[in-house]
């Protein structure tokens, strides 16, 4: 959340200046994605301390490697131009998809 928050003044601050538009649209795409997955990171981790099962864990697996593939490939294109990374991206919403079924998955358990 801290390197959210950060990413986003940076984004309204210091970025609107560097790139163009489009890619300040692509950056606060970033930002919105990163703060609520840290957020769900957070009740997900709740969820595990309070009751511990393998989906709960796994869901906070992919969930933390989906924030990273995704919003840190946009990241990396904005500031560095680097559009072989593109692909990254689709990738870190798919496994955030894939958290969010495991997290579901997790809810549907009993025991």
């Amino acid at each position: 959340m801290f390197l959210a928050v950060g990413a986003g003044a940076f984004g309204s601050h210091g970025l609107r200046n560097l790139v163009a538009p489009d890619r300040v649209e692509a950056w606060e795409t970033a930002v919105l994605y990163h703060l609520v997955h840290g957020l769900a990171l957070l009740v997900v981790a709740l969820l595990h301390a309070w009751r511990p099962s393998k989906p709960l864990a796994w869901a906070w697996g992919f969930m933390l490697l989906g924030v990273c593939l995704f919003s840190g490939s946009i990241y990396t294109i904005v500031l560095t131009g680097a559009r072989w990374l593109g692909p990254v991206t689709p990738l870190g919403g798919v496994t955030l998809m894939l958290s969010w079924l495991l997290l579901a998955w997790a809810g549907t358990r009993r025991g």
